[in-house]
């Protein structure tokens, strides 16, 4: 009796916690991977990474960039219009909140749309 008690707490804490990652996700990033980062500057504290083409949550439209180096909590990405690289947080404030199907894979800085055009959401 006690090893399937046992068993049912290990599944139901599995099940939880499989669940609440999935209310939250946060894309990882890898070196020589492809994004979308926001065009605005270095001083823009948006600081919008996606996985899609779209506006900014500042509006503004947003530029092709390659990962060249994961840091713990951000990353280094680099687009041919920018003359050197700029770092980006991946802690993120909000993220996208189209759901489950979501591969976006958006995360801000700042409140505003996705990419997609789902509100961000902020993350708790």
């Amino acid at each position: 009796m006690k090893k399937l008690v046992v068993i049912l707490v290990v599944v139901l804490a599995s099940v939880m916690m499989t669940v609440a990652f999935a209310a939250n996700p946060k894309p990882v990033f890898k070196v020589g991977e492809e994004v979308y980062a926001c065009n605005c500057g270095e001083e823009c504290p948006c600081n919008t990474i996606s996985k899609h083409a779209g506006k900014c949550v500042c509006g503004k439209d947003m530029v092709k960039a390659k990962v060249i180096a994961v840091e713990k909590g951000k990353v280094m990405l680099k687009a041919e219009s920018w003359e050197k690289p700029r770092p980006f947080s991946t802690v993120a404030k909000f993220v996208c909140n189209c759901g489950e199907k979501c591969d976006c894979n958006t995360i801000s800085q700042q409140p505003g749309k996705c990419p997609c055009g789902t509100e961000m959401k902020a993350v708790k």
